[in-house]
């Protein structure tokens, strides 16, 4: 895994603006549109792209500029905490390793924490009531720590679409959506994430 510049460059942002909103322009959903920030993005039994088959999307950003979105369930094998940071230029050496999941296939290098609300820093941008984003050397420290949040999914890469490219894939029934649980985004065990997902699926 390679962290390299592009990370560096991802918290340098941070320090002004969240990721989130230097990555896509702000929202602007008209009052008649609906935003699916939030939202869990289900690929149906339709879907053809092998690359989203059987996956389940969190939704950090939608707006008419496209939307943001992070796999939950693509589980891609542990890593050093230590390594991690490392990467990022931290000399700290925490002890434990944290399960890495790929995101999806947009900027694989670039590595994003989904994470429960308790835990909060000026660069945490909220999704929901329950559920935050951060990205950058801190919280991976904290969770070294033990100071992280009381759930955490560490992602690499993310899913991206263009103005009404989602809501076209959308219409042509290769995706739905159900209203995001942040027991099937961090308790659920991956391997069922899907399963349970299509399970409930608006009739």
């Amino acid at each position: 895994m390679r962290l390299g510049r592009s990370v560096l460059a991802i918290v340098a942002v941070l320090a002004s603006a969240t990721v989130l909103e230097a990555a896509l322009p702000k929202p602007q959903i008209p009052p008649e549109s609906v935003s699916l920030t939030g939202q869990l993005l289900v690929a149906s039994a339709a879907m053809k792209d092998p690359r989203f088959q059987r996956t389940v999307i969190l939704i950090v950003r939608h707006s008419q500029s496209g939307a943001f979105g992070i796999a939950i369930n693509r589980p891609a094998g542990e890593r050093p905490l230590t390594e991690l940071l490392g990467k990022l230029g931290e000399k700290e050496s925490p002890d434990g390793a944290v399960q890495i999941y790929a995101g999806g296939p947009m900027e694989p290098d670039l590595g994003f924490v989904i994470h429960t609300t308790d835990y909060t820093l000026a660069e945490t941008a909220a999704i929901n009531t329950d559920v935050a984003f951060t990205a950058g050397p801190n919280i991976l420290r904290d969770i070294g720590r033990k100071r992280g949040p009381l759930k955490a999914l560490v992602a690499y890469g993310y899913a991206g679409w263009g103005p009404n490219q989602l809501e076209a894939e959308l219409a042509h029934n290769a995706w739905f959506t159900i209203e995001a649980d942040s027991a099937l985004i961090f308790d659920e065990p991956r391997e069922r994430v899907w399963d349970e997902a299509m399970a409930r699926r608006p009739p």
